[in-house]
């Protein structure tokens, strides 16, 4: 073989090299730039509609109850979530006029048998024109038999009362509402205190309680989304 045609052969050998690490350099870098476009992706947020328009513009009482269990072991939850799911509504849904939450404690307070009675005469003895029923079910900060690990859960059943409505004594829209906090897997009792995790899993249900009546954004992909919640708890 010539020396000439050696060349040749030689500098056909360092050009297909260079294209070949070319081409796999660009295929890096599609992978690469097709990964954050994914990424990005799972990081976008969609306008969600309410499902009940009726507050706005309404007097508004929030009323929570919970088995007397719960109450026994948390005694501070239910005026926890009357107040911040109160101050939650009256920022977020349009001229909501929300009765106090310390009035509507009293209230409760002073009327032992308060969840006996008629739902529409609760309205009126509240004097609002609506009523947001939140009947707290299960709350609870581990597994069943297992406290070294977090894993709160909380659970409800939210109903309106419309006061005056086509049938006041019955709600006329109603949920299952169901949050939890940490979310990530078997997060063990001595990385976060009681208390983060607390806060944590109320802020999570006032969100997706307080979603069902005003215009919001939520994550596309849910279980892909990192960003920071856009709905405060009002605490």
């Amino acid at each position: 073989m010539s020396r000439m045609h050696g060349s040749i052969i030689a500098m056909f050998l360092l050009l297909t090299l260079g294209l070949a690490g070319m081409f796999v350099g660009g295929c890096a870098l599609i992978y690469a730039s097709g990964g954050m476009a994914q990424n990005f992706e799972y990081q976008k947020e969609i306008e969600v509609l309410p499902e009940y328009e009726g507050l706005e513009h309404r007097t508004v009482a929030v009323l929570v109850d919970s088995d007397l269990a719960l109450r026994y072991e948390r005694p501070n939850l239910v005026p926890e979530l009357a107040v911040n799911i109160s101050r939650a509504i009256a920022k977020h849904v349009p001229g909501a006029r929300v009765l106090p939450p310390q009035h509507v404690l009293q209230w409760q307070y002073r009327t032992p048998e308060w969840n006996l009675l008629p739902r529409g005469e609760v309205a009126q003895q509240l004097g609002v024109e609506r009523v947001l029923w939140v009947d707290l079910q299960m709350f609870r900060l581990h597994p069943q038999g297992n406290t070294w690990i977090w894993e709160g859960v909380v659970e409800a059943e939210v109903g309106i009362v419309e006061e005056g409505g086509l049938d006041p004594d019955d709600f006329i829209d109603a949920w299952r509402i169901s949050a939890v906090f940490p979310d990530v897997n078997s997060l063990d009792r001595d990385s976060a205190s009681e208390q983060s995790i607390r806060m944590g899993l109320e802020a999570n249900f006032i969100k997706r309680t307080v979603w069902l009546f005003y215009t919001h954004l939520e994550p596309k992909y849910p279980d892909k989304f990192r960003g920071e919640s856009r709905v405060e708890s009002g605490q």
